[in-house]
C-alpha cells in the first residue's frame, strides 16, 4: 500500500470499488463483508474499509448488526415495490423543477443525452445476459438529463441514491431478464413530452416506465432462483387509476 496516499483518499478509493461491485451484482443479496478479506483484496487499511462501509451503510447498499458485522442489504419484492413508488414521486418532483427552468441548454442536453443512449446496445454483444456498461452510464445519463435544470440539491441527492439502488435490482436480474420491451421507445416518448413542457403527460411517462420495469423485475425468474424473500415473485404491482399528478 502506498504510504503517501492520505487516509481519505484510501477511503474513497476503497468506498468506490465497493459501491461498483455491490451495483453491479458482484457482491450477493445477504453476502458477509469480512473486513480482513476487504483490507487485503482493497490493498487499504483497516480504518480506510470500515469508513467506507460505514458510508455504504447510510446508502443503504449495506447493513451493519451488533456482534455480525457488516453484510450486503438484502432484497425483496416489498422493498423493490417501495423503491419504485419512492423514486416516482422524488423523480416528480425534479422532473416538474427541470421543466419549469427549462432553457436551451437543457433540451439540447436532452436530445444529445437519448441520441447517445439509442446507439448504444444495451447487453455485450459476445454474452448477452451481461447489462453493456457504456448503456448503463448512457441511460444513467438520459434520466439525469431530464431533471439536470432542477435546482434543488436534496431532491436531486434523494433522487440519485434512489436511482442507484434501482440499479442493483436491475443488474442482479440481468441474467434471468426474459423481458420483451421497446425501450427506446418509452424513452423517446418520455422525451418528447418533456421537451414539449408536459408535465402531467411526462410524469405519467416517467411513472409508467419505472413501474414496467419493476413489473417486469418482479415476475422474471430472479425472484424464483434466490432464497428467502428473493424466491417470491409477489407481491405484484397494483394497477393505479388514471390521475394527474400535481405537477
Amino acid at each position: 500500500m502506498d504510504q503517501h496516499v492520505p487516509g481519505s483518499s484510501l477511503t474513497h478509493t476503497a468506498y468506490e470499488q465497493l459501491r461498483t461491485d455491490l451495483l453491479a451484482g458482484r457482491l450477493q443479496p445477504g453476502e458477509k463483508l469480512k473486513i480482513s478479506d476487504l483490507c487485503a483484496s482493497l490493498s487499504v487499511g483497516l480504518s480506510a474499509v470500515r469508513e467506507a462501509l460505514s458510508r455504504l451503510t447510510s446508502e443503504g447498499l449495506v447493513v451493519a448488526a451488533p456482534q455480525r458485522g457488516f453484510r450486503v442489504a438484502p432484497v425483496s419484492a416489498k422493498d423493490l415495490l417501495d423503491l419504485t413508488e419512492a423514486r416516482v414521486e422524488i423523480e416528480g418532483l425534479c422532473l416538474k423543477q427541470s421543466i419549469g427552468n427549462a432553457n436551451l441548454a437543457w433540451e439540447t442536453g436532452i436530445v444529445a443525452a437519448f441520441h447517445r443512449l439509442s446507439r448504444t446496445p444495451e447487453r455485450v454483444p459476445e454474452d448477452p445476459v451481461r447489462i453493456n456498461e457504456a448503456w448503463a452510464s448512457a441511460h444513467a445519463a438520459y434520466h439525469q438529463a431530464l431533471v439536470s435544470a432542477c435546482d434543488n440539491s436534496w431532491l436531486l441527492r434523494v433522487r440519485d441514491l434512489l436511482y442507484a439502488q434501482s440499479e442493483r435490482y436491475r443488474r442482479l436480474s440481468a441474467p434471468f431478464s426474459e423481458e420483451k420491451r421497446d425501450t427506446e421507445a418509452e424513452h423517446r416518448k418520455l422525451m418528447d413530452a418533456v421537451l414539449a413542457r408536459d408535465a402531467d403527460q411526462g410524469y405519467e411517462l416517467m411513472a409508467s416506465h419505472f413501474r414496467l420495469t419493476t413489473h417486469l423485475l418482479l415476475n422474471g425468474r430472479l425472484f424464483k432462483a434466490l432464497d428467502g424473500d428473493m424466491g417470491a415473485a409477489e407481491p405484484k404491482l397494483k394497477k393505479r387509476p388514471a390521475q394527474r399528478h400535481p405537477l
